[in-house]
């Protein structure tokens, strides 16, 4: 029987090389507008998904997509990868 050990150590061999690099994470910080408008626009979602939607949900979900859609055609206009 192998142990978790072996395995844990085999998976976490490489760790310090897979570290992001400064470049990649200010490309997710370009994006987090995007990502969270995204969650809202789900979240939105899923409010209505028992229970057939009210004028003030439509209004909410169209918001929150106008809202996701903006940030990422701002992202692009500035050149940036959404």
């Amino acid at each position: 029987m192998d142990h978790i050990v072996t395995v844990q150590d085999a998976v976490t061999a490489f760790a310090d090389f897979m570290e992001p690099t400064d470049a990649e994470l200010d490309a997710i910080e370009r994006e987090m507008p995007v990502i969270l408008a995204g969650v809202e626009l789900l979240d939105a979602q899923i409010i209505t998904m028992d229970r057939t939607p009210t004028e003030l949900d439509v209004r909410r979900i169209r918001r929150r997509l106008l809202t996701a859609l903006a940030h990422q055609a701002t992202d692009a206009h500035r050149g940036g990868a959404a």
